[in-house]
């Protein structure tokens, strides 16, 4: 008979109790200390598992309760929380424990050998886990897995998008150090854990150390005793009674969407869809749980622009009665909401933009209810495994309406997909499920019948990306299919020490559909509106600072009122447009030129920035606003210099990203005339090839990807 494991777990920080978990405390009680504490319980109730102490920081602080300063806690199945001392008695936030992990392995090894027996296996969690967990796995020698829950240069970006400077994220996070921390971590690991495949993908591969094949998706648990079928009682619930409030006919089947209030969840595209749908809205209700408001004008900009855009389009396509968007929901209401849709015969909705995991879609199939979900990121792993509904084109409003009305009018399809969903979720999203696929995990590795494969890896120079590469999207990347492949390729390669950007005049919504159709991967940083707006990758998450700072002098209702009436001008379509963009039609023959109307704005008091592009379109942003301000913008947060920064264009919204020190590459195909200007800088390069191909040729003369400077030579020769 195999004799039974003994697992240690490593979570530093935080606050860790077997009971009450003070989530949301602060940004260290979050998501990780339940999953850990979850994960502590669902291993040590396994029959091969013989213990599991889960390793934190011992806190003695008074301002905290005194369960955190015990150095033992039993929390029942031979599992218990140790608490290891390390540092100063009291509380401390992550980013201020990094002097003292040392201390913590050092006195958890001390711990570890007054056991009556060693562990099998070190589980690390975290940066700061892994720093220490890596440290007592080598001294011990046994086996290392690690779970990054969050990853230091993915963090970054979003910190960076709050405005903060790289200097202000490495004075307060201790970034650089705790990337080199997941580094090493991920060096020495025989196994990391992640929760989908996209995050193996998409942010891992950010890393030097960056393996792959060791690498396995175990999705974390869910309580299956909070989201279960419904029960019966569900109708007469204050929740129930809330949407009815809302709606004419309350009976019908329930299309639910539960979601933050924000952008990158596209809910406006599934009202379109729904209000757009004669069939659709004689079918079924709409109900929508965006977050909890008193009034909208006190929610954040990001908040605001959601529920104004959800209110007009609400109004715009009539649909009072027919739509519930109530104000305030409770924690306890969630369980409810999802069960009063599989009453119902409804299904839930997730048609974000990128979803990195989605468990709101693994809470519905546990309710009982069908979904139809986004086809990017975690959505795609779910459907697989649970076979309850349909991945769909979050941008495609018309496809999304013909995926309902075909799953809501199958009530055998209908019935198969609750069961699978139901079926799907015990057998691959519950506790016992998950403990079952990491048992089968580990026992290779601690028998050593499965040795991971050592693989040599490099480490670079630069802790975060030296140089970065930004084109246009329609007069650059597009156009020659086998060249964009190629280019693709070549980006992909270099991801490590190179970032990759667009600039695009296109709406955000726009650029992402035309970037599907072509197979072109989402970039560390996408520019739209044509510098309206800044996203950054994996998460799509907006700059908040940079609408703040392009606000400056921006009038927009006194623009559209100087411009309504003046020849050879037409606003183009509500879709085209965006909170810093006013975008027009130009018939180049009837109107007047650029500088006129710059001039003609000027005299009315109006400050604004006019381009036009490709000889038929006329923006006008912010002042402040344009490609070139914003990738200027992007490139000093990051720490980049112009002097290592390639930049493609066609167009003249593009003229402003090339001119001054970065390395400019405008493409064969280029509209001559916004920019034969160009030519006389004598720092541009005209390739030969139009499209991508001239963006691969620019590659070539710079020596991008390994001197990365200016040639020597004068390019006059060139300029053709």
């Amino acid at each position: 008979m195999e004799q039974a494991l003994n697992l240690v777990l490593v979570s530093v920080h935080g606050l860790i109790r077997g009971h009450d978990l003070e989530l949301g405390r602060d940004a260290d009680t979050g998501g990780q200390t339940l999953y850990v504490v979850e994960l502590t319980r669902a291993l040590a109730r396994h029959p091969e598992i013989a213990s599991v102490d889960l390793l934190t920081r011992r806190v003695e602080d008074p301002e905290l309760s005194d369960d955190y300063a015990y150095p033992i806690e039993d929390i029942g199945d031979n599992a218990r929380i140790v608490r290891i001392d390390a540092g100063p008695p009291n509380y401390l936030a992550k980013e201020l424990l990094w002097d003292y992990l040392d201390e913590f392995a050092d006195n958890a090894l001390e711990f570890l050998r007054t056991r009556s027996s060693m562990p099998d296996l070190i589980h690390s969690h975290y940066a700061d886990g892994g720093y220490a967990g890596a440290r007592l796995a080598g001294l011990l020698g046994i086996p290392l897995v690690h779970t990054g829950h969050s990853l230091g240069r993915v963090k970054r970006r979003r910190l960076l998008a709050t405005g903060l400077s790289a200097n202000d994220i490495e004075t307060r996070y201790n970034m650089a150090r705790r990337i080199e921390a997941e580094e090493d971590t991920l060096a020495v690991a025989e196994r990391v854990i992640t929760s989908t495949h996209q995050e193996i993908e998409e942010q891992y591969e950010l890393y030097d150390h960056y393996q792959p094949e060791r690498m396995r998706v175990i999705p974390p648990g869910t309580n299956l005793e909070r989201f279960q079928p419904p029960q019966g009682h569900e109708k007469d619930s204050p929740i129930a009674a809330e949407l009815k409030r809302f709606l004419r006919q309350p009976g019908k089947p329930m299309l639910l969407a539960l979601s933050r209030p924000d952008p990158r969840k596209n809910i406006d595209t599934l009202v379109s869809a729904y209000g757009e749908s004669s069939q659709l809205r004689d079918m079924a209700n709409l109900v929508i749980i965006v977050g909890n408001r008193n009034d909208i004008e006190d929610m954040d900009d990001g908040a605001q622009e959601v529920l104004r855009a959800l209110l007009l389009a609400i109004d715009r396509y009539d649909l009072y009665g027919r739509v519930a968007l109530p104000k305030h929901h409770d924690w306890c209401d969630v369980p409810l909401l999802y069960r009063l849709a599989a009453i119902s015969h409804g299904v839930f909705v997730n048609p974000a933009l990128t979803e990195p995991f989605g468990l709101t879609l693994i809470e519905a199939a546990a309710s009982g209810l069908p979904v139809l979900a986004t086809e990017d990121g975690g959505p795609m792993d779910i459907l697989a495994n649970c076979r309850n509904g349909q991945l769909i084109d979050p941008l495609d409003s018309e496809a999304m309406a013909e995926a309902l009305i075909r799953m809501l009018s199958d009530d055998e399809a209908w019935q198969r997909m609750a069961s699978n969903g139901l079926a799907g979720v015990r057998q691959h999203y519950s506790w016992p499920a998950h403990a079952q696929c990491y048992v089968d995990m580990i026992k290779p590795m601690i028998q050593r019948t499965e040795i991971p494969a050592l693989r040599p890896t490099l480490r670079r120079a630069s802790v975060y990306h030296d140089r970065a590469t930004f084109s246009d999207l329609d007069q650059s990347l597009l156009g020659d299919t086998k060249a964009l492949k190629i280019l693709i390729d070549v980006l992909r390669e270099n991801r490590k020490c190179a970032a990759f950007g667009i600039a695009t005049g296109r709406r955000l919504d726009s650029a992402l559909k035309v970037m599907k159709k072509y197979g072109i991967p989402q970039p560390d940083v996408l520019i739209t509106s044509s510098g309206a707006e800044i996203y950054y990758a994996p998460k799509l998450t907006a700059d908040t600072a940079w609408p703040h700072h392009i606000d400056y002098q921006w009038t927009p209702h006194a623009i559209r009122r100087v411009l309504a009436d003046l020849p050879g001008l037409k606003l183009q379509p509500r879709s085209e447009q965006s909170r810093f963009k006013i975008s027009y039609y130009i018939d180049p023959g009837e109107a007047m030129g650029v500088e006129k109307i710059s001039r003609l704005l000027h005299q009315e008091g109006i400050t604004a920035n006019v381009l036009l592009s490709f000889g038929q379109f006329l923006d006008v942003l912010p002042v402040r606003a344009s490609k070139g301000f914003a990738l200027r913008y992007v490139t000093d947060r990051w720490g980049i210099p112009l002097e290592r920064t390639l930049v493609a264009g066609g167009s003249g919204a593009d003229e402003d990203m090339m001119r001054g020190n970065t390395l400019a590459v405008v493409v064969a195909n280029r509209h001559h005339e916004e920019l034969s200007q160009l030519a006389e800088t004598g720092r541009i390069f005209f390739p030969q090839r139009a499209y991508a191909g001239g963006i691969l040729e620019a590659l070539d003369y710079y020596d991008f990807f390994g001197s990365c400077a200016l040639p020597r030579e004068p390019v006059s020769e060139v300029l053709v």
